[in-house]
């Protein structure tokens, strides 16, 4: 009996040692992550136990400083410095510190006035514990005037065009005219002779009045070619899916379907704004996640005419293949496997992270609960327009536009589609998303869906020209 109480003492003694060890040494960090962009800049430090943390934001300069508790100062926290990149909007430096025992500070010293937001995330998906940055303008940007002066700029450079070509044009006419007249003017006529024969041929030199001086150059007259204004501008909301924390789906070589989808995106959107009368609008233009809700009130925000969400998904098993189009459900998913899919997108949110605290809970509900059946009705019509053009490019997953209740889809008033370009967990149809040809051929279907589905259904006049 002795010696098994001397044995648990010692267990414990043990035990006790371990914890004021792991107390003494707190949270390991697994990795650093920067994530700039125009719309807000995101830092994110990932460790195995969940962090404390105190802020507060300085002037002259602007910085913003964090203390973060249970910390030693680690190779992997010094890595946050290099990770800044010189042209991120908000972000000018860090610098980071053991400011006390077990406390670590970072100093963040800022390019521009921000509102930062500062929350935790429990682990999800392959991610540990994470502390988020977001540093945010204190101004928001306006992306329908944005979308506005884009277009003016465009029909800006139009007219410009046209006027430079019109210039190009009269000068070479100027310079054939006066080439003539010089022409002319060095072998001249031989003088009217009374006896000489009058013949037709010679009709335009009988006819000209000796010339003194060369002709003055035609005056450019400044064109109006180009500038007409455009009274509805069709705007097309396009949401490549995933970004930033959030990789998506990834394929048997590890590509990301975020990384696939941008690119998608990026092609398809100059295809659209190559048409004076329409512009497309991107939730997201670089490597940075985007939560549901917001996603769809960008869209609304600039009064779309369209929504389409692309994707380039993966299923449980690698053998799913084909590109398939989606619309919003309000009785249920029409197969088990779009049922699977909505789950797994409406989880994007998890995995991206989203500062619960800042979201105003009652707007989203409303936001997601005001799907109309109209909606959904022109939604089908797009879809299906989408889904024909596809067809062409390759195979099909499904013949027919499937419906579930995708959280993504759920603007009220907005027809709106999510497009799976293709199963990037199959390992061939992996590399035809790699395929720049590939792409491109599913851009165009895409573009050419888009504009069948404008062609049999006209925009409606607004209430507010654009």
């Amino acid at each position: 009996m002795t010696s098994r109480r001397a044995a648990l003492r010692s267990m414990g003694a043990l035990a006790l040692a371990l914890n004021a060890r792991n107390i003494a040494f707190g949270a390991a960090i697994v990795a650093v992550r920067v994530w700039p962009a125009d719309e807000y800049t995101r830092i994110t430090i990932e460790s195995d136990a969940a962090l404390a943390e105190r802020h507060f934001v300085a002037a002259n300069p602007s910085r913003l400083v964090i203390d973060i508790d249970g910390l030693e100062l680690s190779p992997q926290l010094r890595e946050l410095v290099g990770k800044v990149r010189s042209d991120d909007p908000f972000i000018a430096d860090v610098r980071v510190g053991q400011s006390q025992p077990r406390v670590v500070r970072l100093v963040i010293d800022l390019k521009q006035a921000t509102a930062p937001q500062l929350f935790a995330l429990a682990p999800v998906a392959a991610y540990r514990y994470r502390l988020v940055f977001d540093l945010y303008p204190t101004h928001e940007r306006d992306p329908l005037l944005e979308l506005i002066r884009d277009k003016e700029e465009a029909e800006a450079k139009a007219a410009q065009a046209v006027q430079d070509a019109l210039g190009e044009f009269i000068g070479k006419m100027n310079a054939g005219v006066a080439g003539t007249v010089a022409a002319a003017a060095a072998n001249p006529p031989p003088p009217f002779s009374a006896s000489a024969p009058i013949l037709a041929n010679n009709a335009p030199w009988a006819a000209s009045a000796p010339h003194s001086t060369p002709a003055p150059p035609m005056p450019i007259v400044p064109s109006t070619l180009g500038q007409a204004k455009i009274d509805r501008l069709v705007v097309v909301a396009l949401d490549p899916g995933h970004g930033g924390e959030d990789p998506g789906a990834t394929g048997p070589s590890g590509l990301h379907e975020k990384d696939v989808v941008l690119a998608i995106a990026l092609q398809l959107r100059d295809r659209i704004n190559a048409n004076p009368s329409m512009r497309a609008m991107m939730t997201r233009d670089a490597d940075f996640f985007v939560a549901l809700g917001e996603r769809v009130k960008k869209a609304r925000r600039v009064q779309a005419d369209l929504f389409v969400s692309i994707h380039a998904d993966a299923f449980f098993t690698p053998e799913a293949r084909g590109a398939s189009v989606f619309a919003l459900s309000q009785d249920g998913a029409t197969s088990s496997a779009a049922r699977w899919m909505a789950n797994r997108e409406n989880a994007a949110d998890l995995v991206g992270g989203v500062n619960i605290a800042a979201k105003d809970q009652t707007v989203m509900r409303t936001l997601l609960d005001m799907s109309t059946t109209a909606q959904i009705k022109d939604s089908l019509k797009l879809g299906g327009e989408v889904l024909g053009q596809i067809g062409k490019v390759g195979r099909l997953h499904k013949g027919s536009v499937e419906q579930a209740s995708f959280a993504v889809l759920k603007a009220p008033d907005i027809p709106s589609i999510l497009v799976e370009s293709a199963f990037i967990s199959n390992p061939e149809e992996e590399a035809k998303l790699r395929d720049p040809e590939y792409r491109a051929q599913i851009v165009e279907a895409l573009a050419r869906g888009i504009q069948r589905y404008f062609a049999r259904n006209p925009p409606l006049a607004r209430s507010r020209q654009l």
